[in-house]
């Protein structure tokens, strides 16, 4: 018995051993390293299945390596016939060549600060040339023997994916800011979870954050953000999950839980991003005006003037205007016995008017402090079959689940997704333990 104690004892201080924990760190580094990146092209091939094919993009460059390139700026008031007149153009030919290239766009409509290539050729005459036209595309035209030729092609964007995860300590703007993203990246995680998380009401010291998404480059710059491809959250202790899913056969996207049912609710659980509740539903609080005790059936939420407000789910508008102590009003009426109020407003948006119908999350009006308001904030409001509810405390049912023939092809990527995010918590706990382990030996 006791040379097997002994023997126990011996294993024991071997695996405890400085340069032992030291070594299988280094191997599980490596194993992690391998894991990562073999796993990071196998959702590469797995994302470009499931896009929709396409020709490959060409390249904004000299169509030939003969020709010389020439970058123009436009300028302020400046015109394509300001601007082809300095390569010598007449205005017949100017007049021509926008002729043919208006069935594919319009030059009248360049926009001032973009840049145009030119390509002229060894005489020092016009080859082609090339505008970006939004951010999805740009134009070519070609000089040929019948005149010009025009085209739409896809800009070549280099997509990369990248990871970062993150600990709230003040708020997820600055968190996200602090790893080299931007605010764009921050608000487009808070909108895939808002049915779920009020990220000014509900975030936490020590939340935590882990997103999978997409950076678009040209020409070795980044230009933008393409989606978020998975992402989790953790708030007080709760842990959300969603994972990005294309339908192959409409091409249509979505967010959903592992499980497959849609991060979507019935409702928002903000009319406003970011934004500070000042009071809450209440069948007695004293009103700040009239000094008397009263019912407050809504939920103020205080932001700057001119913040936009959004429709917390698709509807119909069904009264816009100016309603006494409510000041300018929006109700919106919506599906199950539901109606939204949204009261305090300075404006309202482009197109809303009685009859009009809203997404959920599209901006609606603007925040202002009309009718009885001691200053700007929101008073929003929910009847269910004609009953006032606390919008806060009342729980709202999820909205179209992946449909059931897409769900084993959803999971298998989405397990890609997950094996990232373990990965990240194994070595996030084990690393700073067996360092300890190392240095306190």
């Amino acid at each position: 018995m006791k040379k097997v104690h002994l023997r126990i004892e011996q294993q024991r201080q071997a695996f405890s051993h400085p340069l032992f924990l030291l070594s299988y760190v280094l191997a599980c580094g490596a194993i992690f390293l391998f894991l990562v990146f073999s796993r990071s092209s196998s959702t590469s091939q797995v994302l470009n299945k499931a896009a929709p094919k396409s020709p490959p993009s060409p390249e904004i460059s000299s169509p030939s390596p003969k020709l010389e390139t020439k970058e123009i700026v436009v300028k302020p008031g400046q015109t394509i016939s300001d601007i082809l007149a300095l390569f010598d153009f007449s205005p017949g030919e100017i007049y021509q060549l926008r002729q043919q290239v208006k069935p594919v766009y319009d030059l009248a409509r360049i926009i001032a600060g973009r840049k145009i290539k030119f390509f002229l050729d060894e005489n020092n005459q016009l080859h082609s040339f090339e505008y970006q036209v939004d951010e999805q595309q740009f134009l070519r035209v070609t000089r040929d023997d019948n005149g010009f030729q025009a085209e739409l092609l896809p800009l070549p964007y280099e997509i990369k994916t990248r990871m970062i995860f993150g600990t709230i300590t003040d708020n997820l703007i600055d968190s996200i800011n602090n790893q080299g993203e931007s605010d764009f990246l921050a608000l487009a995680l808070a909108e895939i979870f808002a049915w779920d998380i009020d990220f000014y009401l509900d975030l936490r010291r020590g939340d935590t954050y882990k997103i999978i998404f997409e950076k678009k480059y040209l020409e070795g710059r980044f230009v933008n953000y393409g989606p978020i491809l998975a992402a989790e959250f953790t708030n007080q202790g709760r842990t959300f999950q969603a994972f990005r899913y294309t339908y192959p056969d409409t091409g249509q996207s979505d967010y959903f839980t592992f499980e497959g049912q849609s991060l979507r609710k019935e409702f928002l659980k903000s009319p406003i991003k970011f934004a500070r509740i000042t009071s809450r539903f209440s069948y007695s609080r004293l009103h700040p005006i009239r000094k008397v005790y009263r019912p407050h059936y809504g939920v103020d939420y205080a932001a700057r003037i001119g913040t936009p407000v959004q429709a917390t789910a698709d509807g119909v508008v069904t009264f816009v205007g100016w309603n006494g102590a409510s000041g300018r009003m929006i109700r919106l009426r919506h599906k199950n016995g539901y109606e939204t109020f949204y009261l305090h407003l300075r404006g309202y948006a482009s197109g809303i008017r009685r009859g009009a119908k809203v997404k959920g999350g599209q901006v609606i009006g603007y925040v202002g402090a009309s009718g009885e308001a001691t200053g700007p904030h929101l008073d929003y409001r929910i009847k269910y079959r004609g009953r006032y509810i606390n919008p806060l405390a009342w729980r709202f049912r999820p909205v179209h689940p992946l449909r059931s023939e897409f769900l084993a092809d959803f999971q298998k990527k989405a397990r890609k997704y997950i094996f990232c995010f373990k990965i990240k918590d194994f070595f996030q706990k084990f690393i700073p333990q067996t360092l300890f382990l190392i240095f306190s030996s």
